[in-house]
């Protein structure tokens, strides 16, 4: 079982009141520390990191305003990069919640709760939902956020990307992005991570002996270029050669062609023939 495999799994069984739910962090100690970006409302508080049954050394928080991710190179972008490089996260969740105000708040609601605040519109971004990644949807939220992380080139491509939305009534966490099986599906085939060699080891498996065959032992027999490398007659005398078919000639030969004759131009007469006609 990979962490946040674990971390679901120990979330559901403690809200459904196994008082003994939880999970052993040293046992996930190479996908530790995670890094967690959440919304800035103040009742997920009393959630994090309790709410993935992690110790607060192995979670590192970063927090904005409805958890946005609004780019692939964003100013959350570089906070994860670095969270990533400098304090040495795993693992990272993008963590919505429901009741989220950001998502409730419509553009014009934004614009008065700004003028109200002494902000003047002509000093705003001309596209207000573009600049501050307004939505209306949690989960859409959750997923366009993980989408970003993924393809960025500030993102190592073995760190997974995880989606949570947490249910702000009862601490229970529902997942929207397995970031195991995005992970696995962006890895060509052929390579780690991409699922091609446990195919190929289980394929090992069924050629029986073949499984202990060793480079090193190899031996080849002994032949002769044009000879088949299976037991046998040589190559030449299994394969048999069709010739082309051969054309009889006719025993006499044709008449010879001669050219036609070309027809005489009519004979010249003398000038003196003519004035007399």
């Amino acid at each position: 079982m990979r962490l946040f495999e674990a971390i679901i799994d120990a979330n559901h069984r403690a809200v459904a009141g196994d008082a003994s739910a939880g999970l052993h962090p040293a046992e996930f100690a190479d996908a530790l520390p995670v890094i967690a970006l959440t919304c800035i409302d103040p009742r997920l508080n009393a959630f994090f990191p309790n709410a993935l049954a992690l110790p607060a050394e192995e979670f590192i928080w970063l927090r904005n305003a409805g958890n946005i991710v609004t780019s692939t190179l964003s100013s959350t972008l570089r906070s994860l990069a670095l969270a990533c490089a400098v304090k040495g996260g795993r693992e990272i969740a993008i963590i919505g919640h429901s009741d989220c105000q950001v998502a409730k708040t419509t553009t014009t609601v934004l614009l008065d709760k700004l003028k109200a605040l002494g902000v003047d519109r002509s000093r705003l971004p001309d596209n207000l939902n573009e600049f501050f990644g307004t939505f209306g949807s949690e989960r859409q939220n959750i997923i366009r956020a993980c989408d970003f992380v993924r393809n960025s080139p500030l993102i190592g491509p073995k760190i997974p990307v995880h989606g949570l939305l947490l249910d702000v009534e009862t601490g229970k966490l529902d997942w929207i992005v397995n970031g195991y099986e995005t992970l696995q599906a962006q890895v060509p085939p052929g390579l780690p991570g991409s699922g091609a060699l446990p195919k190929f080891g289980a394929a090992l498996e069924s050629l029986g002996a073949f499984k202990e065959f060793a480079m090193g032992e190899m031996k080849f027999p002994e032949m002769k270029i044009g000879e088949a490398a299976l037991p046998g007659k040589p190559l030449a005398e299994r394969i048999h050669v069709v010739p082309p078919p051969t054309v009889a000639l006719p025993k006499t030969s044709p008449p010879p062609i001669r050219p036609g004759k070309a027809p005489l131009p009519p004979p010249i007469r003398p000038a003196a023939d003519l004035r007399r006609k």
